[in-house]
């Protein structure tokens, strides 16, 4: 008698011998995704931008999950591979904006006022970014209240703790003397600087043969901030650049708010030991 599955499986097999490059990438769905609201030509690129980079967060967050897991096991040379990639990765969202500030003001204005009050400070994924490395504001969250799936998502990635949590740990269990307060903080507040994490954080940067695999989560941290401070630095200058300091689409300050955020630190000590060294 046929096994019941075994028609499921030719199925299946018959289909990846005849599926396509366009089927496997549903290029169908992606590239027919571009709906301009205007007649205007560069709408497309400032749709095409956005949409991509879109694609590279969710990859960071694919990327950042699976380092946060890695450190909590232990097995903090995967967490490296993960942390480089979206290194890399963040260094591809820089760049798009070099090419999105071609557009000029008076390009720009010939469709802004078709994007109602959507506006970039609505990006779900950028806050989940923001939540995975520990920088967590409650307010946020009142943003997608009215839609609960989204909420869902967002609340999990609130609730969870942040890979500089994940890296606090490692610290501890490699011996170091971590604050009570720290190992069992609140972590749905955004972190703030300790001084027995920096103090453990000092020891392993003088002692880097020693610790050599937290000196390298160190360094791979550092670089992950690095880049998103140097992505929301060219983000200010180009939407400076093609609006000035107008009020944002959606209300938001625009210009003001990203300058404001660039003093914002997601792994303090790990920044502040440069000066004590």
């Amino acid at each position: 008698m046929e096994n019941p599955t075994s028609g499921e499986k030719n199925i299946e097999t018959n289909f990846q011998e005849k599926m396509t490059y366009g089927d496997y990438l549903h290029l169908d769905t992606i590239l027919s995704s571009q709906k301009r609201l205007s007649g205007h030509h560069d709408e497309m690129l400032f749709i095409v931008i956005h949409q991509v980079s879109e694609l590279w967060m969710k990859l960071i967050l694919h990327e950042l999950s699976a380092a946060k897991q890695a450190i909590e096991t232990g097995d903090l040379s995967m967490s490296f591979k993960k942390l480089a990639r979206v290194s890399q990765i963040q260094s591809q969202i820089i760049q798009a904006w070099d090419v999105l500030s071609t557009l000029t003001p008076a390009e720009y204005l010939e469709f802004r006022d078709k994007l109602g009050s959507s506006s970039g400070f609505q990006s779900y994924q950028y806050r989940m970014i923001e939540f995975a490395l520990g920088y967590k504001t409650e307010f946020i969250l009142k943003i997608y209240e009215k839609d609960p799936e989204l909420l869902k998502q967002l609340e999990a990635e609130y609730n969870a703790t942040s890979i500089y949590d994940a890296s606090i740990q490692a610290l501890n269990r490699a011996g170091f003397h971590i604050s009570e307060s720290v190992l069992n903080r609140d972590i749905t507040k955004a972190y703030e600087s300790d001084e027995t994490v920096e103090a453990a954080w000092i020891e392993v940067y003088q002692n880097p043969n020693q610790y050599w695999d937290l000196y390298e989560l160190g360094e791979k941290l550092v670089d992950v901030e690095d880049r998103l401070q140097q992505w929301r630095f060219r983000h200010m200058k180009t939407i400076e650049r093609i609006i000035g300091f107008k009020v944002g689409t959606g209300g938001s300050s625009g210009v003001s708010y990203l300058k404001k955020v660039l003093d914002q630190r997601f792994f303090p000590e790990l920044w502040d030991l440069r000066t004590k060294l």
